[in-house]
């Protein structure tokens, strides 16, 4: 974290990075256990096209179409063939949820520290204050590290074909999907990285504006559990609406056949004419209230965690960090 006094940066830039690995990567293995099916769900309400309900809400045909969507084919099985045919994918999703985890959660403080060393005082300067000067250090690096979130991008796409077009993948293995479709699975990326920088803005930005406005402390390492949680959760909120309407084009581009190749635009230019503007927050209900909690799960999970091993780690030697200071000290700046 941001120290002043050059000794004290060298021992934070020396300190290692390992909690940050630990800690991001055991909230998405906690993740991907728990909330896989409910990915599931929402990828499929977001690929579907056909509209659901129709007047009264709780007729069964709406019932029906609704189970349709969500179970495919297994819809007229019993419970336990139902409950395994939302698991579809499920080691595309552990991998690429996993890795994600790792890179988001575990580079973003990383970026975060770096940026407050080299630009901390011009941040302060451009935006008035120094909470508001820590805000955006947050959120910025946030924004850059889900830009190059991308690199992710084919287990990502393998997991949603998986999800909510398997017959894209019906007799074919890891090998030869990577050999025959190579750069096909990297369709979609500028959407992608479009999707991912406001909505990792938000999220590291809201979370970092609850600790500094509301809680008046500078990150997890100083917050109690319940700080930590409604900081998460404010910031996965935050990112979920703003990035919704472009998650929609992405997962639809990356739902189809790789043989079939529509641009973002034409999506748009489809999505409009065909379901009107109100399509893009298709499934942003759904998201928030079953989405929203396993990324408010891993993002406490991942905070939470980072803050206590680096305790440990310091405690044991194996991290020294300099003492912390208050918030108005912060980015190497005196208290006015």
């Amino acid at each position: 974290m941001g120290h002043g006094g050059g000794g004290d940066k060298k021992k934070a830039s020396n300190a290692s990075k390992t909690p940050y690995v630990i800690g991001s990567a055991t909230a998405g293995i906690f993740e991907i256990i728990l909330f896989h099916p409910i990915d599931t769900i929402a990828k499929r309400l977001m690929n579907n096209k056909a509209q659901i309900f129709v007047p009264p809400m709780f007729r069964r045909e709406n019932l029906t179409r609704l189970s349709g969507v969500i179970l495919k084919d297994a819809q007229n099985y019993g419970f336990f063939r139902k409950w395994l045919s939302l698991f579809p994918g499920v080691w595309f999703g552990a991998a690429y949820k996993i890795l994600q985890r790792t890179y988001k959660f575990g580079s973003q403080p990383i970026l975060k520290d770096y940026f407050e060393k080299q630009y901390g005082e011009s941040f302060v300067r451009t935006f008035g204050s120094k909470k508001t000067g820590l805000d955006m250090l947050q959120a910025t690096s946030g924004a850059l590290v889900g830009i190059g979130e991308v690199i992710l991008l084919p287990l990502d796409v393998l997991k949603i074909k998986a999800q909510t077009n398997p017959d894209a993948l019906k007799g074919r293995g890891l090998v030869d999907i990577i050999v025959k479709e190579n750069f096909k699975l990297y369709r979609g990326i500028l959407w992608t990285a479009a999707r991912n920088a406001p909505g990792s803005f938000a999220l590291f930005g809201a979370n970092s504006l609850v600790y500094t406005r509301v809680f008046n402390v500078d990150g997890p390492r100083n917050a109690k559990g319940y700080q930590i949680f409604f900081g998460s959760m404010a910031g996965g909120i935050a990112s979920i609406m703003v990035s919704s309407p472009l998650d929609v084009i992405k997962t639809r581009i990356q739902a189809k056949h790789f043989n079939q190749n529509q641009g973002g635009f034409s999506i748009i230019a489809n999505l409009i004419k065909e379901e009107g503007p109100m399509a893009f927050f298709k499934g942003l209900t759904p998201k928030i209230l079953l989405i929203g909690p396993k990324l408010v799960f891993s993002f406490t999970v991942a905070q939470w965690l980072i803050a206590d091993l680096e305790i440990i780690w310091e405690k044991r030697g194996w991290n020294p960090q300099p003492k912390s200071i208050p918030l108005h000290e912060k980015i190497n700046i005196k208290k006015d």
